[in-house]
């Protein structure tokens, strides 16, 4: 199993008989879009969701629920997002269980989690968490609270400023964010292998070039 960056949110995990597709819509930031016919995708928010009439995935997963797929479990929680009122959830993060490693991607939600919605999450070894702020996402602050609260084992940091993508508002330098959650990385890599990957035992922030 591996996971790969292709900018803004966009993360897709690899195994040997399914693709996991989360929050392509690159195609509307200046890329291009990467969702095949068999592969599931998911969105941490419905308006992220472009459709390509060209491209019909094997499963789209949009809200709240627990489903299952080629041997993948995906479970969808309700979160506040970072602009809903108060009472409102209009975003989802999802727990992808695969190959005994427990995956949370929380995409762009409010920097506060629940007891109910962390007991739902359980224990992970990787989160996924956007970091470039600026009203449109979480920033490097907001991002750290939601690390301390989960305690991953790995943090893959998403949605900061690269020069290849064309976000409605300006995200922050990644350099610049690392300096907010107080973390250098402990590698860079074109692709994380999860087969073989030394989890440890402290929390660890990993880089996934696009």
């Amino acid at each position: 199993m591996e996971l790969q960056y292709f900018g803004a949110n966009c993360i897709k995990i690899t195994t040997k008989n399914t693709s996991i597709v989360i929050d392509d819509n690159l195609q509307s930031l200046g890329l291009k879009s990467i969702v095949k016919n068999d592969d599931v995708a998911v969105y941490t928010q419905k308006e992220l969701e472009k459709t390509n009439e060209k491209i019909t995935p094997k499963l789209i997963i949009d809200e709240p629920g627990e489903y299952e797929v080629s041997n993948v479990s995906v479970q969808g929680i309700a979160a506040r997002s970072h602009l809903d009122e108060e009472a409102k959830k209009s975003a989802t993060v999802f727990k992808i269980t695969l190959d005994d490693t427990k995956i949370a991607v929380v995409g762009h939600i409010y920097p506060e989690l629940t007891d109910k919605q962390l007991e739902a999450l359980g224990m992970i070894d990787i989160l996924v968490v956007p970091v470039g702020g600026n009203g449109y996402t979480l920033d490097g602050i907001g991002a750290l609270k939601i690390i301390k609260k989960i305690e991953p084992k790995i943090v893959i940091p998403t949605h900061y400023a690269d020069q290849g993508v064309s976000y409605e508002v300006p995200q922050q330098e990644l350099d610049a964010v690392l300096q907010q959650l107080s973390m250098e990385p402990a590698e860079t890599v074109e692709k994380l292998k999860i087969k073989g990957l030394d989890m440890g035992d402290t929390t660890k922030l990993i880089v996934i070039k696009r």
